[in-house]
């Protein structure tokens, strides 16, 4: 018995958790690869067939699927549970070119891909699909990139201090304006005519912190801003501020400031001159 829960999903990619209860030693028929395709193993193991080829996979050793190829499972061992990514052909070609392409179809999951894999699904289980997500998933598939793929790809490409810096500063710009593309890490790379890849990768070599990092920054400023003037609502807050919700919001101040959304309210409202109110009474903010 197979079943599959979408985690995520965008235009480019999909990402899925995929639960196997089997148990036999007989293969299954052969089906075709439709896209692209990351598998990852949580916990178990499995048997796969493609090109003539078998290979037993595990928490150690992933597989990467190709648009057109023919594969068969096998599971003699029990269930198993796997992430899926789904990588739509677009996508693929900007971090692995156009070259010879996958020169093998295993990868093998060291310690630190192990951890990607994690922070990946921690970061789809958090709500921020569109910068969080895309940015785990961005490094997890170079990483795959380069163990499968021979010669040189766009995503190990060189890059340049300058070329980083100016990248660097039209991004904050369109984030700090709000423009429309930037609402996704996706469309503000398309906006700047550079692959969501190199765009990723170049906040951290310019400021020291992930893209992901510096749009909550500014957000969070926003947000601060508005707890100062005296907002009541956090659900209001989150909706304005593009937050998922208003978990969303409070797991994000937590995780940079400490605290509650709340508790900050209450403590920039000390800072009022003396005998000035601050806006509301407080009860809708929780």
């Amino acid at each position: 018995m197979l079943s599959a829960e979408l985690v995520a999903r965008r235009t480019d990619f999909d990402l899925s958790t995929v639960a196997c209860r089997s148990d036999h030693t007989r293969w299954s028929a052969p089906e075709v690869c439709g896209t692209y395709r990351v598998v990852l193993v949580r916990r178990g193991r499995f048997r796969r067939r493609s090109a003539g080829s078998t290979v037993d996979l595990d928490p150690s050793l992933a597989y990467l699927g190709t648009p057109g190829e023919e594969e068969s499972f096998a599971h003699p061992s029990g269930g198993d549970h796997c992430t899926s990514i789904n990588v739509a052909p677009a996508l693929w070609r900007s971090l692995a070119g156009d070259g010879p392409g996958v020169t093998t179809g295993t990868v093998y999951v060291d310690p630190a891909l192990d951890l990607a894999h994690r922070r990946l699904l921690a970061a789809a289980g958090s709500g921020d699909i569109d910068y969080a997500t895309v940015e785990e998933l961005l490094a997890l598939l170079a990483t795959a990139v380069a163990r499968t793929v021979s010669g040189p790809t766009p995503s190990a490409g060189d890059s340049t201090a300058s070329r980083d810096r100016a990248l660097v500063a039209a991004a904050r710009e369109a984030i700090s304006d709000e423009h429309p593309s930037s609402a996704t890490l996706f469309s503000l790379a398309e906006l700047l005519g550079a692959s969501p890849y190199r765009l990723s990768r170049a906040f951290p070599r310019e400021l020291g912190v992930s893209v992901t990092h510096y749009r909550h920054r500014v957000r969070i400023g926003r947000a601060l801003d508005r707890l100062e003037a005296g907002e009541t609502s956090l659900s209001t807050l989150a909706a304005d501020l593009g937050y998922a919700d208003q978990a969303h919001l409070t797991r994000t101040f937590r995780r940079h400031l400490g605290d509650t959304p709340t508790a900050l309210r209450r403590l920039l409202a000390q800072d009022l001159p003396p005998g000035q109110p601050t806006q509301g009474t407080g009860a809708a903010i929780a």
